[in-house]
């Protein structure tokens, strides 16, 4: 555990003062008050092999047997949030990455709205959607949902806001100062704000007074989070007050968080990378020990989330204590704590929370070029109900590795004019160096193109 920085009341003071002469709303304040705290004691939030155990067997979504009407009926009590916050700042963007074109010339919101809308139309209910939206990415998204004014439903709104607090000086945890650029001074709080969020904006309040129970939340990059209605059923039935979807962990997931079961009581947990003790990094890692791996698509019963929340609108949260420099561009800006809850780590505050194993085809998020070219790529089929689901000759989608000048959004545009590769018939695509794609190029098998410094143009109709 690092040293407890030199503290005063004074910090934690501060901090509420910017909070509230910004106009957070008092439960945000009251939420970081009580992750200020815990910080300021000490706690880093980690969470010991030595303290959990694995969990081994879950029910799996292929197995359910679900009667159609128990799963409508759970559907017509289903809110959907989709976090929506991120700027897409890893791929060079400076507006929501749910904007960004993925099929056919839609965006990720789209195709999101499309999902929703042919969910009413099969079940014939109301299925709100609702976006938690960062101030930086609110303007653009609601200028996007014009597109879509069916969407609405009466008495709810279509966004609500996650909140934001101030970064904190490492060395002393009081609020960090850049004139600079003074918004740099502040942070979200991780997509742990999700229920303080729900509280301050109200839209918990609303939704419980029009009769909705469940809440399904995920991230708006993952167009495989599709609203389940077999998932929904299961559920309403199971009675538990929070579910998670989770996949069996592979290689490539090491890093990710995993699930497993707290040895003081019992109920399940979620250990984030960020949590774990350097002396059990090789246990985190261990993907036949904890195998299962947090998709972020989660099921909520508002009513227990109603009960579970204290007076202040504060749920108890392990905190994420993530060191940056306060501009992320100048590695020499001062250094910072922002302090960070995940959503998921709640499945280890509600008694009785369950988990259930879904395939992959329910885990597509676009992170990085990379992933984005295969979404993009006809190893991706979109069906008439918006569902993103790979195509029948594929059980596994392809690998796609880009070099760095790939990274940004517009280095990637322009290095595939034509649109992608086809990639149907792909197992793995490296790229190497700086190409630009022309049309109709196709890549069967284990494909490498280029090398270190190499440069040039993949000619129209290239077979790889």
């Amino acid at each position: 555990m690092p040293d407890t920085p030199d503290t005063s009341p004074a910090g934690l003071d501060q901090a509420e003062t910017l909070m509230r002469e910004a106009g957070v709303h008092p439960a945000a304040i009251a939420a970081f008050a009580h992750s200020y705290r815990a910080l300021a004691a000490g706690d880093t939030g980690l969470l010991r092999e030595s303290d959990i155990e694995p969990v081994h067997d879950l029910p799996r979504l292929a197995d359910l047997d679900i009667a159609e009407d128990v799963a409508a009926a759970a559907m017509a009590r289903t809110a959907v949030v989709k976090l929506n916050g991120g700027l897409g700042t890893s791929m060079g963007m400076d507006k929501a990455k749910s904007l960004v074109p993925v099929r056919d010339g839609r965006s990720f919101l789209d195709v999101v709205a499309a999902q929703i809308l042919a969910l009413r139309a099969a079940y014939g209910i109301e299925l709100p959607l609702l976006l938690m939206n960062s101030f930086r990415t609110r303007t653009d998204s609601l200028e996007a949902l014009e597109r879509h004014p069916e969407l609405a439903v009466d008495g709810l709104p279509v966004d609500f806001l996650q909140n934001q607090e101030p970064k904190l000086l490492v060395e002393d945890l009081t609020p960090v100062r850049w004139p600079a650029d003074p918004t740099l001074e502040w942070c979200p709080p991780g997509h742990g704000d999700l229920y303080t969020a729900l509280v301050a904006s109200g839209v918990l309040d609303a939704l419980l007074e029009r009769s909705y129970r469940y809440l399904f939340v995920s991230n708006s990059d993952n167009l495989g989070a599709r609203p389940e209605p077999r998932v929904a059923g299961w559920f309403a039935e199971s009675g538990s007050p929070f579910a998670m979807e989770l996949c069996r962990r592979t290689a490539a997931d090491r890093k990710g968080g995993h699930l497993a079961r707290r040895r003081s009581d019992g109920n399940l947990v979620l250990r984030e990378s960020a949590q774990t003790a350097p002396e059990d990094a090789d246990a985190f890692g261990d993907i036949d020990r904890h195998r299962y791996f947090n998709t972020n698509n989660l099921w909520i019963d508002l009513e227990a989330l109603a009960g579970v929340l204290r007076a202040d609108g504060v749920i108890d949260l392990p905190i994420i204590r993530n060191v940056k420099t306060v501009d992320p561009a100048d590695p020499s800006s001062p250094s910072v704590v922002q302090i960070e809850t995940a959503m998921g780590a709640a499945i280890g505050v509600f008694e009785g929370a369950t988990a259930i194993e879904v395939d992959r085809s329910r885990f597509l998020p676009v992170k990085t070029t990379s992933d984005l070219l295969v979404v993009r790529s006809d190893a991706y089929a979109l069906d008439d109900d918006a569902r993103l689901t790979l195509i029948p000759e594929r059980d596994a989608a392809p690998l796609v590795d880009l070099d760095g000048v790939y990274k940004l959004l517009a280095g990637f545009e322009q290095r595939f004019p034509a649109g992608p590769p086809s990639l149907a018939g792909c197992e793995r695509l490296t790229v190497v160096g700086d190409w630009t794609f022309g049309a109709d190029v196709v890549v069967t098998g284990v494909a490498t193109v280029g090398g270190p410094g190499e440069s040039g143009t993949v000619p129209d109709g290239t077979q790889l």
